[in-house]
């Protein structure tokens, strides 16, 4: 409470503010570009505030930049809010439990995150939110690596909802590995708006539609699911991002293939022929951010294998994209040191998935994002 009265808060003026945030942990978690025009297409607000990147290779507010301006002031923001339901706009200019920015400031070089909860509902509890769904990515991959540590966190997360009268849902979400296939801002923005427009990975159209639908359930809405995939489905909640897009003060007419994508390009390939046994998430993230991702928007890592897959000799793993050669180049060279990819042909065939120290150990990338 100390956090939210020592900032600015919003007020719409009607309810229910519906409201959705992850604790974060994958790279690729476009989401919420897809269930805010879900959401707001359905009828309900939901003023969506994100944060920029901070050890991933983009933060919501890195990917909704290259299709609109996100720095809008809280009058900016009722304004857009009013207009269509809802908006997409970074947080870190509003003053909304500013303390939390300290805290970051804080935590990011001692590597700790204590304030993890008060962090997230601090700040919906000042944007106003009445009704929140908290996605808890859990597996190797993710911040969250086991579901017993999922549900202490869930229930921690709707206790103090509770005292904060917020209505709280958790959904533990698949997160062994990167949620779609592109990962930095414009490659994540290309996939996103793809999706709304009845393209894009079934595993995000999937994670965004069941995500919406936990809200809308939880103010009342009959037949949830249905109403949620009918919203893309009739070209409702792409209509609804491309009025957030304009009002925002974007082009509400622009299409996946022109946001400007890094120039310099090179595929990973396999040396063998097999399944997708397993990839580090941690690998792929420091690829991505050394090809420049999240401050060059065009930089990044676009996958062409996920687990399970098959794929032959020589085929392609992932594409790597930069802005500048010489980030391509240093991206590749540690693509090559960390192999973040583990093929086989069946599984008790590769028991050994890898080897210490004779293979570059590098440390622990600690994961702060909001």
């Amino acid at each position: 409470m100390a956090m939210i009265l020592t900032g600015k808060t919003l007020d719409f003026g009607r309810g229910p503010i519906l409201d959705k945030h992850s604790v974060g942990g994958i790279p690729g978690d476009k989401t919420s570009m897809l269930v805010v025009p879900i959401v707001a297409a359905a009828g309900f607000t939901i003023p969506k505030t994100s944060s920029r990147a901070i050890t991933s290779p983009a933060g919501t507010a890195d990917r909704v930049e290259t299709l609109c301006p996100v720095s809008l002031a809280m009058e900016e923001i009722q304004e857009v809010v009013r207009k269509t339901g809802g908006c997409l706009v970074w947080g870190g200019s509003l003053e909304l439990a500013p303390a939390d920015d300290l805290f970051i400031q804080v935590e990011y070089p001692l590597g700790i995150d204590p304030m993890l909860l008060p962090s997230i509902l601090s700040k919906k509890k000042a944007i106003g939110a009445t009704h929140v769904v908290i996605d808890i990515p859990t597996g190797i991959g993710a911040k969250i690596k086991t579901r017993q540590e999922a549900y202490t966190l869930a229930a921690d997360f709707l206790e103090l909802g509770q005292r904060l009268g917020l209505n709280i849902q958790c959904a533990l979400t698949f997160g062994d590995q990167p949620l779609g296939r592109g990962i930095g801002p414009a490659l994540e923005a290309q996939e996103a708006l793809s999706t709304l427009m009845g393209a894009g990975p079934p595993d995000l159209r999937e994670k965004a539609v069941s995500l919406a639908s936990m809200l809308l359930d939880m103010v009342g809405v009959a037949n949830p699911r249905n109403t949620a995939e009918n919203m893309i489905d009739s070209g409702k909640a792409e209509k609804k991002m491309r009025e957030i897009i304009e009002i925002h003060g974007g082009n509400p007419k622009v299409k996946p293939t022109e946001l400007p994508i890094g120039p310099y390009h090179a595929s990973v390939r396999s040396k063998q022929e097999g399944r997708v046994l397993w990839m580090s998430t941690e690998s792929i993230v420091r690829i991505a951010r050394m090809a420049g991702a999240p401050k060059e928007k065009g930089a990044g890592v676009l996958l062409r294998a996920k687990l399970g897959d098959s794929v032959r000799k020589e085929g392609v793993l992932f594409e790597v994209y930069a802005e500048r050669n010489t980030k391509l180049e240093a991206a590749l060279k540690l693509a090559d040191q960390l192999a973040p990819m583990v093929l086989s042909k069946k599984p008790e065939e590769k028991m050994v998935l890898d080897t210490i120290p004779e293979k570059i150990a590098h440390e622990k990338t600690f994961m702060i994002d909001r």
